[in-house]
């Protein structure tokens, strides 16, 4: 492809298996990027990524692997990632900028300095597949994919520029989201799925009677327990490491249970159809949701203050309101000036709720057609 804007950048991925080795490929075949050097603690790994050309160059070690990178991957389990994030922070070039893969992003993003904040994102695409390792890489992984950013307060505005067109370039839609509501969001919409899944498939599997009620699996339970028996090693750390959360969703779960459970108990026709018809509603409600594809591209402007969390804070709102920013430039002018930040939306009802998310942070938007 022709050359892009990232074409010269050094993109270092630290565990190259099915994310790590997807993010490579796209960004060769996306972001035509010429340098993505991968590690990992297998050499098996590197010889299959470098055969199918997910990096360019395999490193005999993490720092090694980082030693020249303009930004850094860390593709590995969540339980090695805030050490493996910290070696990449040491190990990496001063301007460089760090990102994680992982699922859980409240603790690691505690755990980072004001000074590490700079150039450090907290980063979890959602999208995947029951396969793992290189072998089952794909440049198109990430493509329409959202890619939850968790920047912090003291965020550089050029850290976050730059992977956050990075993302955009191989296909994802990068959004800001708060690293707890990171972690309960996940909790309810990935990791309890994987909770019923697996206790559904174990209880059908040992189900005692006249049949294998495992050869009576119709496409409905099929659908339900696609994800069941993923990696247990790595399914385990996410379970951990996101307890509080998965606890106090399994909790609401088990209220839903104890209601329908309820009315069947008392036969109460019109209760069990009630609890259909408003799980059809919100099912309808997010199905609808990916339907709002507007063709007109606008720019909102507004004046910031040059103080630690503005760039942060106003991400954080946009993404909560649900607003996909296609791209944001930021232009400083100095400390007590600050500067201006130019935020682009597909469609006119994007701008319109963008505007009332910024005006509601007390900025004054001017927003305007990219072509005007």
């Amino acid at each position: 492809m022709a050359d892009s804007p990232y074409s010269g950048l050094r993109i270092a991925v630290i565990g190259v298996g099915l994310m790590g080795g997807s993010l490579g490929l796209a960004a060769r075949a996306h972001a035509g990027v010429r340098h993505v050097t991968g590690y990992s603690r297998t050499e098996a790994s590197l010889r299959l990524a470098l055969e199918r050309g997910a990096i360019t160059q395999a490193a005999g070690s993490l720092a090694e692997a980082c030693a020249q990178a303009d930004l850094v991957f860390v593709a590995t389990p969540v339980r090695m990632l805030q050490e493996h994030v910290a070696a990449a922070l040491a190990a990496a070039p001063a301007h460089a900028v760090v990102s994680d893969m992982g699922s859980t992003k409240a603790s690691l993003m505690a755990g980072l300095s004001d000074a590490d904040q700079r150039r450090v994102v907290g980063g979890h695409p959602l999208c995947g597949s029951e396969t793992a390792g290189v072998a089952n890489a794909t440049a198109s992984l990430y493509e329409g994919a959202t890619y939850f950013l968790t920047p912090g307060a003291h965020v550089e505005p050029a850290s976050l520029e730059l992977l956050f067109g990075f993302l955009h370039q191989v296909g994802a839609r990068p959004v800001a989201v708060d690293p707890r509501e990171h972690d309960r969001l996940m909790a309810l919409m990935s990791h309890l799925p994987h909770v019923l899944a697996n206790t559904l498939m174990t209880q059908a599997g040992e189900h005692h009677g006249s049949r294998d009620a495992l050869l009576s699996a119709g496409p409905s339970f099929r659908d339900l327990t696609r994800i069941a028996g993923s990696n247990p090693r790595v399914w385990t750390d996410i379970f951990l490491e996101n307890r509080d959360s998965l606890l106090t969703v399994l909790s609401a779960y088990r209220s839903g249970l104890e209601e329908m459970e309820a009315a069947l108990r008392a036969s109460d026709e019109e209760r069990i159809a009630a609890i259909i018809a408003r799980s059809r509603e919100h099912r309808g409600r997010m199905l609808a949701s990916g339907d709002l594809v507007a063709e007109n591209l606008f720019r909102l402007t507004v004046h910031i203050a040059d103080r630690p969390g503005v760039l942060r804070d106003i991400f954080l709102a946009l993404g909560d309101a649900a607003i996909n920013v296609e791209d944001f430039v930021m232009h400083h002018m100095s400390a007590d000036l600050g500067g201006s930040l130019s935020v682009y939306v597909l469609g006119e009802r994007a701008r319109n709720k963008a505007s009332r998310v910024l005006a509601g942070l007390g900025y004054e938007p001017v927003a305007a057609r990219e072509t005007e």
